[in-house]
């Protein structure tokens, strides 16, 4: 076994009964990038949270209604949900779950136009 470096980042296992988190979109995950640099944890909270219980239904993170309730990716239909990542901030996440996965759609740093 090769040893590790000095300084090499340990990376956090995870629990079998946690779910994988991945981007869907190339703005999602630009979206995340900026909202860790500027609110680190809350984003951390939020990552616990979806990848633990990322269907429970709270203030802050539920099903999105209406037109926005779902996604179709690959010709299949997901139920999307909001996470707020702060009870008053206007930062949002949407995801849907396939499987075990979380895939980040879209992360708006203000609050999303489509949901005013």
């Amino acid at each position: 076994m090769a040893a590790g470096r000095k300084g090499e980042l340990v990376p956090r296992p995870s629990k079998k009964v946690e779910y994988d988190i991945r981007f869907a979109s190339a703005g999602a995950k630009k979206g995340w990038r900026d909202l860790v640099a500027t609110m680190r944890n809350p984003m951390a909270d939020a990552w616990d949270f979806l990848t633990r219980t990322p269907t429970a239904n709270t203030p802050t993170n539920y099903r999105l209604k209406g037109e926005l309730g779902t996604v179709q990716r690959g010709g299949q239909s997901f139920e999307r949900w909001q996470h707020k990542p702060t009870l008053k901030g206007s930062a949002r996440i949407w995801f849907y779950l396939d499987d075990r996965t979380v895939f980040l759609e879209a992360v708006h740093t203000s609050h999303p136009y489509e949901t005013k």
